[in-house]
């Protein structure tokens, strides 16, 4: 795909930079695939239930946001410096059950109750370069220090980060870390980004930006859903720093996709196979649940997904032919970006374009703050 293709036009004053009053709260535009390029409904995402068949099979992200942004000074000379944690390097998995067998915490996301010394992948900023060797103090009275012992020819750093506090590594982060909001919000983060940028599955840590269609999931919408009919299943992804990397080369095909850490159980693989023998469709909550469930599609059963974890680098774009997913609630993505490229593929791009012009002109919110789109329909591409 020529990555001009992924270009539109949005007013920043569009651009939400916070949260609806509620979390079910934002505005949600229908789009039918089976209808006119054109032909977009306006509803609210607290009546989801209304376009959600009985039975349905809906699947959410449970990773949990990291507070992932630290500040600090460098030792010795007293240097502002930011600290932006990608992933923990640790190589096994810090506890709990077999990825396909049940719950547990995928590498990536810090471990409670550590009191050794992890080491990290991470960005760091400041007024000169930080090089290898060099201690950052970080947080209030020195909660976290980073020693930094590598810096790759990308500028990412390898850093060993331990707590003098007496807290474990995961817990002086979780204490003393900020919320890594997006740049394009255009603020620091505030008390209520503590639970606001965090959806209400959140269970597994290791992501370092939301999933953020999953934030506009309320409990009193669930249980709406659930007495429907509607199944919730989960999956994990944790959604990384290049998610928000746009694309820079001509096509597609060339650009660097990320990897992310997912799992998908086995109860969710089971649910999967049941929604498909009561033909009910499975929907997605955001386009990190799609890549999931594509990346683990059992190309042995159409339409069904093993249980599996690992990571993924799976790039979605027009011409791919979906395997699991039926339906997608998203919300409204940043230009020239995999996901706007994702969307794309899976309404079309003309419908998806004529549905961003329809949001546009309607003033609804963009971003990861913003309002949401429900793709359904059998699409007829």
């Amino acid at each position: 795909m020529r990555c001009e293709l992924l270009d539109y036009e949005l007013p920043e004053a569009l651009i939400a930079s916070r949260p609806p009053e509620e979390r079910d709260g934002a505005r949600l535009l229908l789009v039918d695939r089976g209808r006119g390029a054109g032909d977009v409904e306006h509803a609210a995402i607290r009546d989801l239930g209304r376009y959600v068949e009985r039975g349905a099979l809906v699947v959410v992200n449970d990773t949990k946001v990291v507070p992932a942004r630290l500040f600090g000074k460098k030792r010795g000379t007293g240097g502002q410096v930011e600290l932006f944690l990608l992933h923990r390097l640790d190589e096994a998995p810090a506890g709990g059950e077999d990825p396909a067998g049940g719950p547990r915490e995928l590498a990536g996301g810090p471990r409670e109750g550590a009191a050794h010394p992890e080491r990290w992948r991470a960005m760091g900023r400041a007024s000169k370069p930080i090089r290898p060797g060099a201690v950052l103090d970080l947080e209030r009275d020195g909660a976290l220090v980073a020693e930094v012992l590598e810096r790759a020819e990308d500028g990412v750093l390898t850093v060993q980060l331990s707590s003098p506090a007496g807290l474990s590594v995961a817990a002086a982060i979780e204490a003393y870390g900020h919320v890594p909001l997006p740049p394009y919000l255009g603020r620091g983060d505030d008390a209520s980004d503590r639970e606001r940028y965090q959806t209400i599955f959140a269970r597994v840590p290791g992501a370092v930006a939301a999933p953020t269609a999953g934030l506009h999931l309320s409990p009193g919408l669930v249980e709406r859903l659930r007495a429907n009919g509607v199944e919730i299943a989960s999956v994990t992804l944790h959604v990384g720093l290049g998610t928000f990397q746009p694309v820079t080369v001509d096509d597609l095909d060339l650009h660097p996709m990320h990897a992310e850490v997912y799992s998908v159980p086995e109860a969710t693989a089971g649910a999967v196979a049941a929604a498909r023998k009561r033909g009910a469709p499975v929907i997605a909550i955001g386009t990190t649940v799609v890549r999931a469930l594509e990346t683990a599609a059992d190309p042995a059963r159409a339409g069904l997904v093993r249980a599996q974890s690992g990571e993924t680098r799976l790039l979605i774009q027009p011409g791919y032919r979906f395997q699991v997913v039926d339906a997608l609630l998203t919300n409204f993505h940043l230009p020239r970006s995999t996901l706007l490229a994702l969307v794309f593929a899976f309404a079309g791009r003309e419908r998806a374009l004529l549905a961003y012009r329809a949001a546009i002109d309607a003033g609804y919110r963009f971003y990861s703050y913003g309002d949401a789109m429900l793709i359904s329909g059998a699409s007829t591409s």
